[in-house]
């Protein structure tokens, strides 16, 4: 559906200390880290998610109410994502990790906030 995510940072090497970690634990490969032209980029499974400084100058912001999703193959995959963001300068915000119902099925979640304070979200679809 997306050719790509990109959010904004004042902090690019923040920001790759950050997505560095939780990227390794969904397997993603890192294809550029240029702090200095203010552009990080990532893929994974066909998509790719970029962290670039504003180009019209202006302070890097996050979206009040605007989460990026992750698709994770399981709950172990999930909390080390979220254990691996903490560790690199991230925090947890929203509920714990942990499942959540809904009318549509089952869902195991984490968020953080990056660096930045870009709110993330690991995803695993539940069986059952």
């Amino acid at each position: 559906m997306f050719s790509h995510i990109c959010v904004g940072s004042n902090d690019l090497v923040a920001a790759k200390t950050f997505y560095d970690a939780v990227f390794a634990t969904m397997g993603a490969t890192p294809l550029m880290a240029d702090p200095a032209a203010g552009r990080l980029a990532y893929g994974h499974n066909g998509s790719n998610f970029m962290v670039v400084t504003p180009v019209d100058g202006n302070e890097a912001t996050f979206a009040n109410g605007g989460t990026v999703g992750f698709s994770m193959d399981s709950t172990e995959a999930v909390d080390a994502w979220h254990a691996a963001g903490c560790a690199a300068g991230g925090r947890s915000c929203e509920d714990a990790p942990g499942l959540r119902e809904f009318p549509f099925g089952k869902l195991y979640l984490a968020y953080l906030r990056d660096p930045q304070n870009n709110k993330l979200c690991a995803m695993h679809h539940v069986q059952g």
